[in-house]
């Protein structure tokens, strides 16, 4: 098919980019960070940018630090705790005892009425 068309099976500006279409590409660095189960991760970075101290491994989600011989810990996650065991930190078992003593003096005053 010789006189089909000439641009069929390519989109608009799929041509061959470039640098002289697109320019100078700014100067990069690559960094590498490790995290505790020993992904490495290089993402490259511009060369006047800061560069951060952790980044977080896109594998595993664990923060990765510059040291291959000492990564960071993977961060401590606190269990779900109740409302009961929040009331329970702030009070002693005799200050419950109190309250409820309290409480159950109060309603038993409201039934006699």
């Amino acid at each position: 098919m010789a006189g089909g068309n000439a641009i069929r099976g390519t989109r608009v500006g799929a041509g061959p980019m470039g640098e002289s279409e697109r320019g100078e590409t700014a100067p990069r660095t690559r960094i590498s960070y490790f995290c505790a189960n020993g992904h490495v991760t290089t993402p490259s970075f511009a060369a006047e940018a800061e560069i951060p101290d952790s980044w977080d491994c896109p594998r595993c989600g664990l923060p990765g630090g510059r040291d291959g011989d000492n990564p960071p810990a993977a961060p401590r996650t606190e269990p779900y705790k109740t409302h009961l065991a929040y009331v329970k930190e702030r009070r002693s078992d005799a200050d419950g005892a109190a309250i409820l003593d309290e409480a159950l003096g109060r309603l038993r005053a409201s039934r006699e009425l």
